[in-house]
């Protein structure tokens, strides 16, 4: 789900189911409301925030209420249920808030959830204002200002981590009460989507994959699902999804919400954005600093990343299986022509391959590092001109 914070003028000047769904969702806002507070809440003047998830966003004013509430909220209505056994992005979002909420405010790293109800399938938020996200800040043309705000995403990710590592019960807690499977740790599609890579690797680039990598995969998997690291993940890790606030960045989208291995997360921060389609490149040493910024939050709960070889060694493998995932999902439909557009996904694939061959040699995965060289060069050699990935506007 993005969310447009920009102003849209007066919102309600859509016409017909647009219209409806964000009376709809202004109409679930003042019931909760009214609920909670026990009295009638009256609000006006609704925005479409613009959401593209199964939620309507709209920012509303308060203008009728005996209570100290903000001047205007930000309601997210989900007007469809899911199919029974399905995931409920309802339910892990209002989860997601309410396992942030009950943090102190300066631990809590998201807008504070204000009411929720799941017969009306709404929840109403703090509002955080016309804030930019860091998808503006990348495409502004300030260097600076875009790399205080990446080190200030990395700090949020691991503050975020590190206030919700061992808060799994809870979570699930919660999430029983309201009623739902966790969608996030995808276990068995990941394990078949695995085992596809190495054929279709063969088959697009003719590199056969060797039993040594395929063991490294397989142990990646592993590392991702164990009972080490684990802590609250937004999943959804785009910088259109967050705010760039006075107080530090923000997290808003947690429809898919779970808690999992925060390496899982942390393999973003050698790979920003990978699985954003927008995503691009960073110029040499960001990443690293993202890291150190990430760590620094997060060694006070887990002292075992302090050591610089067991934090590579860690990033790595996690890096490789977002790598290979990836691979698996896009390799397929990729248009592996000289003729590609300059900025593109394969352009993308070629830089993480190549950046994934550099780790793992750093932590002697020989095997990882000359099978990612190759994979890396054959995707470029068909690639031409068009191989290197472009710099967000803001590194140009």
């Amino acid at each position: 789900m993005t969310v447009d914070t920009s102003s849209t003028g007066d919102a309600g000047v859509g016409a017909g189911a647009e219209q409806l769904a964000l009376a709809a969702a202004v109409a679930a806002g003042e019931t909760v409301l009214s609920r909670r507070f026990g009295s009638p809440i009256t609000l006006v003047a609704p925005e479409d925030l613009a959401g593209s998830g199964p939620a309507t966003v709209v920012r509303a004013r308060v203008v009728s209420s005996s209570f100290a509430l903000p001047r205007t909220l930000v309601i997210k209505h989900y007007p469809e249920t899911p199919e029974p056994g399905e995931a409920d992005p309802f339910a892990q979002e209002a989860v997601s808030y309410q396992l942030f909420t009950a943090l102190s405010p300066d631990e809590r790293m998201c807008p504070e959830l204000l009411a929720h109800d799941g017969r009306d399938r709404v929840l109403v938020l703090e509002d955080l204002g016309r804030t930019p996200t860091l998808e503006d800040k990348l495409y502004a043309r300030e260097s600076r200002t875009a790399e205080r705000a990446l080190l200030s995403w990395s700090r949020s990710l691991g503050r975020l981590h590190a206030n919700t590592a061992g808060r799994e019960a809870d979570f699930n807690a919660l999430l029983r009460r309201l009623g739902g499977p966790a969608k996030g740790d995808s276990g068995g599609r990941e394990d078949e989507l695995c085992a596809r890579v190495p054929g279709l690797i063969q088959e697009r680039l003719g590199i056969p994959a060797p039993d040594a990598v395929r063991e490294q995969v397989a142990h990646a998997l592993e590392q991702s699902r164990s009972a080490g690291f684990r802590a609250f993940s937004p999943v959804e890790l785009s910088p259109d999804n967050n705010l760039v606030t006075g107080e530090g960045v923000r997290f808003l989208d947690f429809e898919y919400g779970c808690v999992r291995s925060a390496l899982v997360d942390a393999a973003h921060l050698r790979l920003p954005f990978a699985a954003w389609p927008d995503a691009l490149a960073l110029p040499a040493g960001m990443s690293e600093a993202m890291v150190a910024a990430w760590r620094a939050e997060v060694v006070g709960v887990w002292p075992a990343l302090a050591d610089d070889e067991v934090l590579a060694a860690h990033l790595t493998t996690s890096e490789l299986l977002r790598v290979w995932l990836i691979t698996g999902e896009e390799l397929g439909s990729l248009d592996l022509s000289r003729h590609a557009a300059p900025v593109s996904r394969e352009a993308a694939l070629v830089t993480w391959w190549r950046d994934l061959a550099k780790h793992a040699g750093y932590v002697r995965m020989t095997a990882v590092s000359e099978f990612s060289s190759r994979v890396a060069a054959a995707l470029a050699a068909r690639l031409g001109p068009h191989a290197d990935l472009a710099f967000y506007p803001a590194f140009r």
